[in-house]
């Protein structure tokens, strides 16, 4: 590019030779003045001119200011509504995590006032304290935004364990519930697991179960939860129940004198089944009480008493009965 420069007062004419990376430099100089200049302009004719209220100028300020108050407003409403939805989800969150550790605690035998006394903070000891003092900072939007992001993670995780420890307890509980362990009548033990002199034949023989003596109509209570599998008169048991408790887990009870429930009924712990009599092999009023594991005689007395056949049929548990 050349620019020609003629004067009277000059001899000759002057050429000034431009390449392009000359005027990209001259032309972002120009911007730049232009920047400044206008920046110039707008604090100290603009502002001015807000200050001191100049008719037309003022007025034109003053709409550019409420615009720019009125989308910043508009940008800080819907963050401060996207923030109160989310902490409104929080809230939800807590209170069903709430409700859950209610559900959780008395599933573990724990008092949840007992926990909430032992998550306080003891009282810091009066000793001699100091250093600099050092005050927090306000925390900006974008700040805020990801800790309530972040809380929100935290209650879906902590959301998800205790649906999960929950699930552990209740299967724990319920496996509890089908375990033998409660004694089906109110007594004292007479003939105990093992071999025995018999009572008719007077030979040494196995008695797979405890006898419980007792008066003839005395209730007969279920040891555990379970589904009665079948009620008949057997020969040797006489009028006879027996519950499947799962797992290949059965009790019976033999030597009835009246049987109340019947074959497919569902039994809960504790549940009268029938009543204490004479019936079939038997000298005498009592209950005669098996335990069985996949159709073999157990010790009914170390289920009674919680032992080592009774966590061992718990440890069972998604075992299916054969």
């Amino acid at each position: 590019m050349q620019i020609l420069i003629t004067h009277g007062t000059l001899a000759r004419t002057r050429v000034l030779h431009f390449n392009r990376w000359q005027l990209a430099g001259m032309l972002i100089g120009l911007v730049a003045v232009l920047t400044l200049l206008s920046g110039t302009v707008y604090h100290f004719v603009f502002l001015k001119a807000a200050r001191e209220g100049w008719p037309v100028v003022s007025q034109i300020v003053r709409l550019v200011v409420r615009d720019e108050f009125a989308q910043r407003d508009r940008f800080m409403r819907e963050n401060l509504d996207a923030m109160a939805g989310k902490v409104g989800e929080m809230q939800a969150k807590l209170v069903k995590l709430e409700a859950m550790g209610d559900r959780v605690s008395g599933l573990a035998g724990v008092k949840i006032d007992e926990l909430r006394q032992m998550s306080r903070p003891a009282a810091a000891a009066s000793s001699a304290q100091g250093g600099p003092y050092v005050p927090p900072q306000a925390a900006n939007l974008e700040q805020l935004r990801g800790i309530v992001e972040a809380l929100d993670q935290s209650t879906d995780q902590s959301t998800d364990m205790f649906t999960m420890i929950e699930s552990r307890l209740l299967e724990s509980r319920l496996r509890a519930l089908m375990i033998p362990n409660s004694a089906p009548v109110v007594g004292p033990v007479g003939s105990g697991f093992g071999f025995r002199t018999d009572p008719f034949t007077s030979r040494a023989a196995l008695h797979t179960g405890l006898d419980f003596p007792a008066d003839v109509g005395t209730k007969i209570l279920a040891a555990a939860g379970g589904v009665v599998l079948l009620t008949e008169t057997h020969p040797a048991y006489g009028n006879m129940v027996e519950v499947d408790h799962g797992n290949g887990l059965v009790t019976r009870y033999a030597h009835a004198s009246k049987l109340m429930v019947r074959a497919g009924d569902i039994v809960k712990r504790g549940q009268l089944i029938a009543e204490v009599g004479n019936t079939g092999r038997s000298t005498g009023p009592h209950l005669h009480f098996e335990v069985l594991v996949d159709g073999v005689p157990q010790d009914p007395a170390k289920f009674l008493a919680g032992g080592d056949a009774a966590q061992t049929a718990a440890a069972r548990g998604g075992r299916t009965r054969r």
